[in-house]
């Protein structure tokens, strides 16, 4: 079990070092010789959980979608405004976040099938549309399908502008615009008015889910 978590924290270390050099080279510059340098890993044990370039790429935009999990809520699009605002947030500094954003939206390389994140990321904005029009939450005439196009389709314009007037410093309040803008054409009244916009809501979440962690790791500590 021991070797199975240094296996498992090993990966990760190596997945957010290439994050970084993705993020600050893009994917055509980047190097593996620069990722084995910042993870600290040797050769061997980058190519146990990578064969290539390519892979770490991929693994990097996959760990993208999985790592914005935030708390259920009683209303499902709160839960969709939330996962955006968590995202927003970490987008300032977490290295998956940024790494992933510049592979997901980087022009220029034939090398990489970009796709499958936005693909990833409309499958899961439709899943919570979905559950959230079960719930009689969504207007019943909207299209959730392109509704989530819509909306990652937004999001990557929204950062990429963000990106260049402020490093992301900005991205929570353009979210919270874009979100008072397009929520009244899909939400119905009664669920629009309980919504909680707020643009600090990201770093809010994002510091109790940090806090949670912190617990969760101190008790497993005292556990072993």
């Amino acid at each position: 079990m021991a070797q199975q978590d240094r296996a498992i924290r090993t990966r990760r270390v190596i997945l957010e070092a290439a994050a970084s050099v993705f993020d600050e080279q893009g994917y055509d510059r980047a190097t593996i010789a620069e990722v084995l340098e910042r993870a600290g890993v040797t050769k061997g044990a980058l190519y146990f959980h990578f064969a290539s370039k390519e892979q770490l790429a991929l693994a990097v935009l996959e760990a993208q979608v999985i790592d914005i999990a935030v708390e259920p809520q009683t209303i499902k699009l709160q839960e969709f405004v939330d996962s955006g605002q968590v995202l927003a947030y970490r987008l300032r500094s977490d290295p998956i976040q940024r790494g992933a954003a510049r592979l997901a939206v980087e022009q220029g390389s034939n090398h990489l099938d970009r796709k499958q994140s936005m693909l990833s990321w409309s499958v899961f904005v439709e899943g919570l549309l979905n559950e959230a029009k079960a719930r009689g939450e969504v207007i019943e005439s909207i299209d959730v399908r392109e509704t989530a196009e819509l909306f990652v389709g937004a999001f990557a314009g929204l950062q990429m502008m963000s990106q260049a007037f402020t490093n992301r410093a900005d991205l929570s309040r353009r979210l919270t615009v874009f979100f008072e803008h397009t929520f009244p054409s899909i939400a119905v009244p009664a669920i629009l008015a309980k919504l909680n916009l707020d643009s600090e809501r990201g770093a809010q979440l994002e510091a109790m889910l940090q806090g949670k962690t912190s617990a969760n790791a101190g008790m497993d500590a005292a556990a072993s």
